[in-house]
């Protein structure tokens, strides 16, 4: 690698710091000792980048993680905390890590060669190379899946195993992941926030690309299905599973569906995605949840999330589930025990990753050996669950009083196959920006593989750091880790720039599949968005943010009490009985100020507060669906109220308002004119017509004053489109053909029913006979009934039909396209594809 010219001299001072401060294991030390130059070229990019101040560094990375959308959820938490990335990425040159891949690719086929004799001729067991006790006493043991051959021949597609780098330079396994691998996702995201930060200095230090590693998973999946064109969904638990966001992340990039156990059925021994075209063919399943709750009817009955009958599917092969139920049993700790046996036995090799040393004490030996040396172990739980003997989880012996030490004796002695003894793994630090300076801590690396389109295994160039948040480089008091750091394999020769998009590929126009989740989700996401628009024109409206009038108060007091009046019959504020009690003789409402902060803030349904959180509980399970932009503004949180006045209040009003035009004008203007969009902006047509047939209803009347008209026209956004049309002042009249009955206004009745018009007939119909599906005939006759009204002759009893057939029309479009239930949308002798 060529010297990079013109690099300030700190970049070589902080890096001489941080190697007099550092452990002889740390990873820099041990590099720049062999020779390795990457981290001088690393360090004097960043100082380039930076000028000289690391924290802006951090600052950067933190930005785009933001940006990226990036986050996590802890158990018990009600929202997702952003993705603790870490500015620095960890360097591994390619020679080294030629020797972990090869160590991965030996372990995982491995474990497929285990995996197949544990479910099939159990050969291991009979033998006694595997106790008996160890296979069954796992709850992710399934008999069910024994004799039970998987499609595609394969039951690990993907692969995951966590490293350990010990001060002398060796790596170990700490963990293997065969259920459902978690964090391809945040190593891709690292990467991509990396990437935007520091691109160029990546180029130049040759860190090998991540996309060849998705494109190989993607076609290894598509290359054991059936059909030649697949279609592949990610079965995700749910937006409160802790990995939610990262898997909704890797269905967009991957273009696989992401799915719950809802959207799925099964019919005989085929599966299928629940659409608002019926029923559509699911050639492969990448799970992202447990076994047990896979299928109600053979794991566990009591699951919610799964999709019954599923097992069907797996015993016909029909459809590829990746990876295969059952995979977990070789997770257990006390597996590590007799893997290195095992590799000698079915692979004639020795491992090239070895494990951390391992004691079951399941035998009579290995528990003994422990017990004479507690102090110098970790005791913990055989099989991953939680155990009496260790109330705390994990525990260091030496951390042990002798009240404790001679309990947890005692559970031994007890129930000994329940419990391992595993060394204490001191682990290799790396360098981290904390405060603005840099310090060592200790790190561990989670590494995938996946099978590729052959059948071999695919590892990923890099993987992604856990770093701890503090300097204890004991592995076994790491946790979980403080921050996330992306790991780039360096290479000697330039790398060649690649993307997941494969370079020949049929032209599609077709938009893909919508499931009906996702359909009612985009639906209901459209009208939330809409209700909160009509809820802040009404505040703004009461506090006086209209055209003509300079404050609320210049109103009469009839049009501030139907304003006052609208706010609580839409239940977006609440009345108190006491205001109720000072409520004037004439019908006002005396503190309108405090009814307009109630339907900003407060607790009603309708209340701004209340539809921004119910929008963003909905966005959270279609993020695969909305584009960052959206989901960044949709996630910012509600403006802080203070002890504000009606100027404050109506200021934070016109903040949340531009906000909501934001996500409006990104639904118009960003979204492919698709399925999805069409449901999303159905919402928002039929959302916007309840909402002026109900404003027109109240500010309309025959008896309507100027004023009434005024505010009117402001709350459906139609001021200049009148003042345009009419020079000779406000008409009653008028005003209501422009915001009921003008199918030119797009702030009209008529425009809105047009539009859902328009929606309903370019969306599929299931039947076949030529007549029309309930929604279109339903939207037809409200078409006539619009098309049919005189704006001279509008009566209150008309408006109210015209908000009873939208309702009707909104229940029509949630029985044809949504679920319900268990039901399947599925018309008579419809065909299944």
């Amino acid at each position: 690698m060529a010297q990079l010219p013109g690099m300030p001299s700190w970049g070589q001072g902080w890096l001489d710091a941080y190697v007099a401060q550092a452990d002889a294991g740390d990873v820099v030390r041990g590099d720049m000792g062999r020779g390795g130059r990457w981290w001088h070229y690393l360090f004097d990019g960043v100082a380039t980048l930076t000028e000289g101040r690391l924290q802006r560094l951090q600052d950067r990375i933190g930005r785009q993680v933001d940006e990226l959308g990036t986050a996590f959820r802890l158990p018990g938490d009600t929202r997702e905390r952003p993705w603790p990335a870490a500015a620095l990425p960890l360097l591994i040159g390619e020679d080294e890590w030629r020797g972990i891949a090869e160590g991965i690719v030996q372990r995982a086929n491995l474990i497929e060669a285990v995996l197949a004799d544990i479910y099939g001729p159990a050969r291991l067991v009979a033998d006694g190379s595997l106790p008996a006790p160890l296979v069954t006493g796992s709850r992710s043991f399934w008999r069910s899946m024994i004799g039970m051959e998987p499609a595609g021949g394969h039951r690990l597609q993907i692969y995951a195993v966590d490293l350990g780098r010990g001060p002398d330079g060796e790596w170990r396994v700490l963990a293997d992941h065969a259920r459902a691998p978690a964090g391809a996702g945040y190593a891709l995201e690292n990467r991509l926030a990396a990437s935007r930060v520091m691109g160029p200095l990546q180029t130049r230090l040759n860190v090998q690309r991540l996309a060849p590693f998705f494109a190989d998973f993607r076609a290894g999946l598509a290359a054991v299905c059936k059909r030649a064109d697949p279609r592949i969904g990610l079965l995700t638990p749910g937006r409160y599973n802790p990995s939610y966001a990262e898997q909704a992340h890797l269905a967009r990039y991957l273009g696989f569906l992401l799915v719950e156990g809802d959207d799925l059925a099964v019919r005989g021994t085929e599966l299928f995605v629940r659409t608002i075209e019926g029923l559509k063919r699911v050639d492969a399943l990448w799970r992202r949840m447990d076994t047990k709750f896979l299928d109600p009817l053979s794991f566990d009955s009591n699951s919610r999330i799964g999709v019954p009958g599923l097992m069907d599917v797996i015993a016909g092969g029909n459809a590829i589930i990746a990876n295969a139920p059952g995979v977990g049993v070789i997770e257990a700790p006390a597996m590590a025990a007799f893997l290195p046996i095992l590799s000698r036995r079915l692979l004639g090799e020795d491992l090239r990753l070895p494990n951390i040393a391992t004691w079951w004490c399941g035998q009579d030996g290995p528990r003994a050996e422990m017990l004479d040396n507690l102090d110098d172990m970790l005791v913990a739980s055989a099989f991953g669950e939680p155990v009496i003997g260790l109330p705390a989880g994990p525990t260091l012996g030496a951390a042990l009083d002798w009240a404790d030490r001679d309990a947890l004796k005692a559970e031994i002695a007890r129930r000994p196959q329940d419990y391992v003894g595993r060394e204490v793994v001191r682990l290799s630090t790396m360098p981290v920006v904390q405060n603005g300076k840099l310090v060592a801590r200790p790190f561990t690396l989670r590494a995938f593989a996946v099978r590729d389109a052959g059948g071999r295994w695919s590892v990923m160039p890099g993987g992604f750091a856990r770093l701890a948040d503090d300097s204890d480089v004991r592995a076994t008091v790491m946790g979980e880790g403080a921050f996330s750091a992306d790991v780039g394999v360096v290479s000697l020769t330039q790398v060649e720039p690649v993307s997941l998009m494969p370079q020949h590929v049929a032209v599609r126009r077709n938009p893909g599949t919508l499931p009906s989740r996702a359909a009612d989700n985009l639906y209901w996401l459209g009208r939330y968005l809409e209700r909160g628009d009509a809820t802040l024109r009404l505040v703004r409206a009461t506090l006086g943010g209209t055209i003509d009038a300079d404050g609320g108060a210049s109103l009469v007091p009839m049009t501030l009490d139907r304003l006052a009046t609208l706010l609580i019959s839409t239940g977006a504020a609440t009345l108190d009985e006491d205001a109720q009690e000072d409520e004037e003789e004439g019908g006002s409402i005396r503190d309108l100020a405090e009814l307009a902060g109630a339907a900003l803030d407060g607790r009603g349904l309708a209340s701004v507060r209340s539809l921004l959180s119910a929008a963003h509980g909905i966005a959270e399970v279609i993020r695969d669906r909305l584009a960052a932009d959206v989901w960044r503004l949709i996630d910012l949180p509600m403006p802080t109220a203070g002890f504000e006045d009606a100027g404050a209040m109506l200021a934070r009003a016109a903040t949340l308002q531009d906000r909501f035009a934001a996500l409006a004008g990104l639904a118009a203007e960003n979204m492919g004119r698709n399925a999805g969009w069409r449901f999303h902006d159905l919402g928002r047509r039929i959302e916007r017509s309840l909402t002026i047939a109900r404003f027109v209803r109240n500010f309309a009347p025959d008896t309507a004053t100027s004023d009434d008209l005024t505010t009117l026209l402001d709350l459906c956004d139609s001021q200049i489109s009148y003042r345009a049309r009419y020079l000779t002042g406000l008409a009653l009249v008028p005003v209501r053909d422009l915001v009921a009955l003008d199918p030119y206004n797009p702030r009209s009745i008529a425009f809105q029913i047009d539009r859902i018009r328009e929606h309903l007939a370019a969306l599929p119909s299931l039947r076949d006979d030529g007549i029309e599906e309930e929604p279109v005939a339903a939207a037809t006759e409200l078409g006539y009934s619009i098309a049919t009204m005189r704006a001279e002759a509008m009566a209150r009893t008309a408006l109210l039909s015209v908000e009873n057939k939208l309702s009707s029309l909104s229940d029509a479009i949630a029985r044809r396209y949504f679920l319900q239930g268990a039901e399947t949308i599925r018309a008579a002798g419809m065909t299944l594809a």
